[in-house]
């Protein structure tokens, strides 16, 4: 499949700008894998709690979190903990309530991972974006790499936005010409990362 999206995307591109065809044909096939090494609402904390920071602090203040839960449920604890408690760990106050908002909204069902999977970019995002402290772009990032949904553009990611610019025009909204790539816009974001040598996560 990624054979056929790379053939296909070279094709549409050289109708947009020699430098976008360019440079999709210089990173070859691209490849949409899906991460999902914890539950979605635990899977979705950690995004929230990584924010804006480097992966080796990152790292440390998830393990830090890990460990004061103890053992138990991560849901329960970010339900139930003290603020002051997840706080100690490295957190934002912000990230801290938006991992409790998480952690209610899973125990009323609100993050079924079916229903979740069933929905279409759009409703999953709005979906998410309710809960409060998950934005679009932590729900677009979970829509493309957890639950491997090929058709989400990131047009909240800044790598992936000025790239495409860079190799298009400034002055054409990204939007528009993302849609050209639909049904599979998110390796359209995949090939923008790979081209800016950066990851989104």
């Amino acid at each position: 499949m990624s054979d056929a999206i790379h053939a296909r995307f070279t094709e549409i591109a050289r109708d947009l700008s020699p430098a976008l065809a360019e440079a999709i044909a210089a990173a070859g096939p691209v490849r949409l894998d899906t991460r999902r090494e914890a539950p979605f609402p635990e899977q979705l904390c950690r995004s929230i709690a990584g924010q804006q920071l480097s992966v080796k602090a990152s790292q440390t203040i998830w393990g830090r979190v890990v460990a004061s839960a103890c053992g138990g449920s991560l849901i329960d604890h970010f339900a139930e903990a003290d603020p002051a408690d997840l706080r100690a760990c490295g957190l934002s106050a912000a990230k801290a309530k938006a991992m409790r908002a998480i952690a209610a909204a899973a125990r009323s069902g609100a993050l079924d991972m079916a229903e979740l999977e069933a929905l279409d970019g759009a409703e999953r995002v709005n979906r998410l974006t309710a809960i409060w402290g998950v934005g679009p772009w932590t729900a677009d990032m979970m829509s493309i790499f957890y639950f491997g949904d090929a058709d989400v553009w990131p047009d909240g990611d800044v790598t992936a936005r000025k790239t495409l610019q860079r190799l298009t025009s400034p002055r054409r909204k990204t939007t528009r010409t993302a849609a050209r790539f639909a049904p599979h816009r998110s390796y359209l974001a995949i090939y923008m990362w790979r081209c800016a040598d950066a990851s989104p996560a």
